[in-house]
């Protein structure tokens, strides 16, 4: 298949490109290489791809849609996977503005570059951040999700609506991913393992919130990206026999959770961590931050059903992983 990704230089894009050549596909990569986090590792995920005769690279941001626009018209994309976004639950609170721009303008922008190019199917990234103060866990999509705790959070809902609406009134077949704290090897540098292993090594504390209560439904990235590639080989369908519940519709859409299902306390990822770097860390306990949750847990079990998603990866392996390929980037 031809495949767009945009965020194809970020954590997840990167890995799924890699995949997706794999098995034979060609892929667009498309990216604006913002200065979020350092854009230095974001090449470094980039240069591993351009070498590879079906990958094409476009430089653009989503709320650009004459670029945008010249991406999806010159590669012509049977299948889109949008995991561009401004991420970060924390700095939502300091720039709303990059949120709007970037996550509900530039989603529209890629809705409506899949309608006018009759796209088979557009599977994008929303969030477990969307559950905001819920406190029944696991957390379903059959839950209320009406009370989002952060500006990130309530773009991410935005997006399920905004799909919603596109598969409704025009047919575009649309599934949503709420993601569930993804780690792993090329991660993000504003994520907790990735701060804590530079701040464990170079003997500084680390700010340990909620005073180490919160639980985390901590999903390695290669699990993840294989729910992404399952998902999209499986495009729904309008179905009138359905009763529209929260997370599907009579509509060609689909919102699916995707974790691990086995949520662990930060306290014993922070041990994990210790272990694999051979050091214990200076641990300073904070109070709960804003737009923050306690506490989050994925049932997959549609996913599960629908498109046989099956992670495998304890945080003992991954982590170990994590830190292997710390060391080697960084050369620790």
């Amino acid at each position: 298949m031809r495949v767009l990704v945009t965020g194809a230089a970020g954590f997840i894009g990167s890995k799924l490109s890699e995949v997706l050549l794999a098995r034979g596909d060609e892929v667009l990569g498309f990216d604006n290489l913002n200065a979020y986090y350092d854009p230095r590792l974001k090449q470094a995920r980039l240069d591993r791809l351009l070498p590879h005769a079906n990958f094409r690279f476009m430089r653009g941001a989503l709320e650009d849609s004459i670029a945008l626009g010249e991406a999806f018209a010159s590669f012509q994309p049977q299948r889109v996977v949008n995991l561009a976004a401004q991420a970060g639950v924390r700095y939502s609170l300091e720039n709303p503005r990059s949120y709007v721009d970037s996550n509900v303008v530039g989603f529209l922008n890629v809705l409506e570059a899949c309608r006018h190019g009759d796209v088979e199917h557009l599977v994008y990234a929303s969030s477990s951040s969307v559950y905001g103060a819920n406190r029944k866990l696991p957390f379903s999509v059959d839950d209320n999700v009406d009370h989002p705790v952060s500006m990130y959070a309530a773009t991410k809902k935005a997006n399920e609506l905004m799909a919603h609406t596109y598969s409704h009134l025009f047919g575009v077949p649309t599934t949503g991913l709420r993601f569930f704290t993804v780690y792993g090897p090329w991660g993000r540098p504003d994520m907790a393992l990735f701060l804590f292993t530079r701040k464990i090594l170079a003997g500084e504390p680390i700010d340990i919130f909620n005073h180490g209560r919160h639980s985390r439904d901590f999903t390695y990235v290669d699990d993840i990206v294989e729910g992404v590639v399952r998902t999209l080989d499986n495009a729904p369908a309008p179905d009138a026999a359905i009763t529209p519940s929260a997370g599907t519709s009579n509509a060609p859409y689909r919102v699916y959770n995707i974790g691990n299902d086995q949520p662990v306390e930060l306290l014993r990822y922070v041990e994990v961590l210790e272990q694999c770097l051979g050091r214990k860390a200076e641990r300073r306990l904070l109070p709960m931050q804003p737009g923050d949750v306690p506490d989050t847990w994925a049932d997959v079990d549609a996913l599960r059903r629908d498109v046989g998603y099956s992670p495998s990866t304890p945080v003992e392996v991954g982590v170990a992983r994590f830190v292997a390929w710390y060391r080697e980037y960084h050369r620790v």
